[in-house]
């Protein structure tokens, strides 16, 4: 879930493709050590989406 709420705070940042990288110095920022295959599942799931749709939606089945 870590992972989501970070691209999700990138997006309402007015972000709307975060990049691994933009994923990862959240997390960091915070004190997570990121997990780079974590995040390009998560990028694989979420591409082509809007990020506004992901966020209406709560993440659904990226609720991980």
């Amino acid at each position: 879930m870590k992972y989501l709420a970070a691209y999700l705070l990138l997006g309402l940042g007015g972000n709307t493709a975060p990049s691994a990288k933009d994923i990862t110095s959240v997390l960091e920022s915070v004190g997570i050590e990121a997990d780079s295959e974590r995040v390009s599942k998560l990028l694989s799931e979420l591409e082509g989406k809007d990020i506004n749709e992901v966020r209406r939606h709560g993440g659904g089945q990226w609720w991980w």
